[in-house]
């Protein structure tokens, strides 16, 4: 399977990249797997751990949208929930080639359906120190709103986050039957 380079800005001008196995696209959606994650400690939603140090994640990334989805687990493989990013839509200098900007707020659906907004400290200390102007922070805030109402709906994920779980992810990227299909 090709490999996807994306060039992750976090505010205000911190670039990290990731290398992500390219799963599959469809007509609006990209699925990349990072079997590895490469964090220096567990990533926390209140007091439970939704990610730690080199656990898995199947990212979900949308043409034009201001979010991307991840699927994540311990390092044991236990799916914990879905993350969204807040984001800047992403940029594609080519098909395996992306960048894109973290706006700092983060959604988490725990697969219990509780709903956490993560990082809102972050997005106020950067509108703080001028890295989002004000039009910005709203923008952020509003798709933040939007994904948390949708969830709660019941609208959000949508269903191609369902359709490829960690194991039909592998099994497309090592070529082995059992892929979900979009």
């Amino acid at each position: 399977m090709p490999e996807v380079r994306i060039r992750y800005a976090r505010l205000p001008d911190r670039i990290t990249e990731f290398r992500q196995a390219l799963v599959t696209r469809s007509g609006d959606c990209i699925v990349t797997l990072m079997e590895h994650t490469p964090l220096p400690a567990p990533v926390l939603a209140g007091d439970r751990v939704i990610l730690e140090p080199g656990a898995p994640v199947v990212w979900f990334t949308f043409y034009g949208a201001w979010h991307d989805i991840g699927r994540f687990h311990t390092a044991d493989g236990s799916f914990t929930g879905w993350y969204a990013n807040i984001l800047t839509p992403v940029e594609f200098s080519s098909s395996l080639d992306w960048s894109t900007t973290d706006l700092c707020l983060d959604v988490f659906l725990h697969t219990d359906g509780d709903i956490a907004l993560l990082d809102e400290a972050d997005l106020e200390r950067a509108l703080q120190a001028g890295w989002v102007d004000a039009s910005l922070a709203a923008r952020v805030r509003r798709e933040a709103d939007h994904l948390m109402t949708a969830a709660r709906r019941g609208d959000w994920p949508p269903p191609v986050v369902s359709r490829w779980t960690l194991e039909a992810a592998r099994s497309a990227v090592q070529g082995t039957p059992g892929g979900a299909g979009v």
